[in-house]
């Protein structure tokens, strides 16, 4: 009886929920939104939609300042995603590598590396000095 139940539990959930996929703008309405947990989904799924760059680029270098750690950290990724085309975001990623966070720090530096490689070589490549 029991995985009849939660079945029908998830069902009502993802119906409730609007499982539907959101479209550009709803996410990047939800990337301003004073719940946390929007913030959280819009920053994850924004760099899956490349088509939209140009829109989409400016809205995470604003995420960067972020009152949440995880929300900096996701948006360093997912600007680190576009590669080249977040070379706009290179001033504010080097400026989340001073972060409070060490894990938004490190994002950061990836992020660079993957938008600019040669200018920002990939920080787990670089040889640490032998104590």
């Amino acid at each position: 009886m029991r995985a009849p139940t939660h079945f029908l539990l998830l069902i009502g959930l993802l119906t409730a929920s609007g499982c539907g996929k959101k479209s550009t703008d709803q996410l990047l309405d939800d990337l301003k939104s004073s719940e946390e947990r929007d913030r959280l989904v819009a920053v994850r799924l924004l760099p899956q939609r490349t088509g939209d760059a140009a829109r989409i680029i400016p809205a995470l270098i604003d995420a960067l300042k972020d009152k949440e750690s995880d929300i900096r950290r996701s948006a360093a990724l997912g600007l680190g995603s576009f590669a080249e085309q977040a070379k706009d975001a290179i001033p504010a990623l080097q400026a989340a590598k001073g972060d409070r966070d060490a894990r938004v720090r490190e994002s950061a530096a990836i992020a660079l590396s993957r938008i600019d490689p040669d200018r920002f070589p990939n920080p787990s490549k670089i040889k640490q000095p032998v104590k």
